[in-house]
């Protein structure tokens, strides 16, 4: 498995509830632009449309070796998952809150470009002081028990 991108604020802005992994359906240039690195997740999103999953706001460069036809960077794109999947997610959007955001993209064993998505709850401000606040605490007490051992 080769990890093309990692959404790095996902983590600091959500609380993760449940993930996904879905396919997507992407043009050949779009592709060999992922193989290149050129994406960026980080203000992406998945909204619901006509039971179909559709990620919006996602950023794929365009390719420098392809034709004039190529693909518009921020188009959306159609994610595949399962009826049973949609209808759980939206459900838990619509009830909830929540919100669904791309997690990573990755090609899995067989070469296939999937993203992981998952169901996520926004968190606070203070929470997400708190949660620094308490990294750097573990951070302290793990750097004087370095020292301690030597």
């Amino acid at each position: 498995m080769k990890v093309i991108t990692v959404n790095k604020k996902a983590f600091h802005d959500y609380e993760i509830i449940q993930k996904f992994e879905a396919g997507m359906a992407l043009v050949g240039s779009e592709v060999k632009s992922l193989r290149a690195g050129g994406v960026n997740l980080k203000d992406a999103y998945v909204e619901i449309r006509a039971g179909e999953a559709i990620l919006l706001n996602s950023h794929i460069s365009p390719y420098g070796n392809a034709s004039y036809n190529n693909h518009e960077p921020r188009r959306a794109r159609k994610l595949l998952l399962h009826k049973r999947e949609i209808a759980k997610c939206d459900q838990r959007v619509i009830v909830k809150g929540m919100s669904i955001i791309p997690l990573r993209m990755y090609f899995n064993e067989k070469g296939y470009v999937k993203i992981e998505i998952a169901l996520a709850k926004g968190k606070r401000e203070y929470e997400k002081k708190h949660k620094i606040k308490e990294r750097d605490i573990k951070r302290e007490v793990d750097r004087e028990l370095k020292h301690f051992k030597k």
